[in-house]
């Protein structure tokens, strides 16, 4: 499993046997998640991780690398952007721009979300969108349900289509490769989607709707 460049709250990093956790991470399950968004940082460990065996000697110690996730600390971060030409942590929505974004609240005509992540810029503080009901997919709009296309927690890809009222920025999930990303079941558990109005539980194997945005 590769190591994402960016990674958002709950999103799984690796397992504890591979690396240790680091500021912005936590254990669960023999398992290292996010705890905040921003960027993946992988540094030399500052201890070694020894073998079980009583025989192992130091010169066989295995250096696990340490984990961490960084918040970007300034408006010209190179390491956030890829080029150093303004914007940075700073950087507002702009229509067009892709977003990640977590669901905080369903209605019965839009989703409240919170934006974590613009184009490849890990935001500083998170702006506050909508998906409308009309918004979630192409066909089919009259037969849409909320609770069948998100549910709060989830992670969601979209596009933004316009600036609302009182800052709220509208956001979109019609296309294929836009939607829920990472969602967990009522356990808990992270899930997989098995096709694209459904996640399922990798434990139970009950499936949940969610409008899933197509993997690239």
């Amino acid at each position: 499993m590769a190591l994402p460049s960016i990674a958002l709250p709950g999103q799984l990093l690796g397992a504890t046997d591979k690396y240790l956790p680091g500021p912005g991470t936590h254990i669960h399950e023999q398992q290292i998640y996010a705890s905040i968004a921003g960027p993946v940082i992988s540094s030399p460990s500052p201890r070694p991780s020894q073998p079980p065996s009583s025989s192992t000697t130091p010169s066989k110690s295995k250096l696990v690398p340490l984990l961490s996730i960084s918040r970007p600390t300034s408006t010209t971060d190179p390491g956030i952007l890829g080029t150093g030409s303004g914007g940075g942590g700073n950087i507002l929505p702009e229509v067009d721009a892709i977003v990640l974004a977590r669901i905080t609240r369903l209605g019965p005509r839009f989703a409240t979300c919170e934006i974590l992540v613009i184009n490849d810029t890990v935001c500083r503080e998170a702006f506050q969108g909508q998906i409308r009901r009309e918004d979630i997919r192409a066909t089919e709009k009259d037969k849409i349900k909320m609770e069948e296309s998100f549910r709060v927690g989830d992670l969601v890809r979209g596009v933004v289509i316009s600036l609302g009222d009182s800052g709220n920025y509208y956001v979109a999930t019609e296309r294929n490769e836009l939607g829920v990303v990472m969602a967990r079941s009522d356990e808990g558990r992270l899930m997989y989607p098995v096709s694209w109005k459904e996640f399922r539980d990798p434990v139970t194997g009950k499936g949940e709707p969610r409008k899933a945005a197509k993997p690239f």
